[in-house]
């Protein structure tokens, strides 16, 4: 029989983060919902403040012990502020609350990436996040954003390839893994949510997004399909995945890879 668990999952008033802050609950288990506004700690990630605030008010909430972090907040649009949340905050979420993770018995974390991280990459701004200087990260973001939408989506692909590379990198180090703490990510391809609504509201609009994006096991999917991953990876039967990042995409990553990953 599973206990009942404390969560923290940032994101949590819409999206893949509302949807897995509700699995949670219906399940039992008690949710610190982190987000903009609507849920039970409310602040901006992109700020020091806002992820200083975050852990400060979670500490208080959980009584200073969480069972399980969800790292989900972040951003598409083609603006630097996607540069400070898909990356620096989600870091700074999940290496500020790992102190309290320590204390739980089964601690888990996960973030989000992307299918996207396939896509085209921004190389000074790689490095920038690589190197965890964010004020260089921002300005070259703030570049990319100037030069129009198309080479400013570069933000949002090349902040997801770097949190998947810090995944890769830091969940089998002492300080994760060597301290019982399973560390992974998921990267959903494209999820319905009221952003993609308007595009595959319309059947050119649906096969232009299948060009762009295919995804031959029954196309995009629902929130709640990321979330019961996001769910599983963060519960206590996961006990030896570590740094994997798993694409739950219908078949993108195979499609779009093959057998490279070899």
């Amino acid at each position: 029989m599973t206990t009942q668990r404390t969560y923290v999952v940032t994101g949590a008033a819409s999206g893949i983060g509302k949807a897995s802050k509700e699995l949670l609950e219906a399940a039992g288990n008690t949710v610190i919902g982190v987000d903009l506004r609507d849920t039970d700690i409310n602040v901006d990630l992109t700020t020091a403040d806002g992820r200083a605030t975050m852990v400060a008010q979670a500490t208080e909430l959980s009584g200073g012990r969480v069972d399980a972090v969800l790292a989900i907040a972040g951003l598409s649009a083609p603006i630097p502020a996607t540069a400070g949340v898909n990356y620096f905050g989600a870091i700074a979420t999940l290496e500020g609350l790992r102190p309290l993770l320590a204390k739980s018995d089964a601690p888990r974390a996960a973030t989000v990436a992307s299918m996207a991280s396939l896509h085209p990459h921004d190389d000074a701004l790689l490095e920038a996040f690589i190197a965890g200087d964010e004020p260089k990260a921002i300005a070259r973001a703030q570049e990319l954003a100037d030069l129009g939408p198309e080479v400013g989506y570069m933000i949002y692909s090349t902040s997801k390839q770097a949190l998947a590379r810090w995944v890769r990198r830091t969940a089998p180090t002492a300080e994760w893994a060597g301290a019982g703490i399973p560390l992974n990510a998921i990267a959903p391809g494209v999820i319905l949510t009221p952003m993609t609504a308007e595009l595959v509201a319309t059947e050119e609009g649906r096969k232009q997004l299948n060009e762009q994006v295919p995804m031959p096991l029954n196309g995009p999917a629902a929130a709640i399909v990321p979330a019961e991953l996001l769910v599983w990876l963060t519960s206590e039967q996961n006990s030896h995945l570590c740094g994997q990042v798993i694409f739950v995409d219908g078949g993108y990553d195979a499609v779009t890879r093959g057998e490279s990953t070899w």
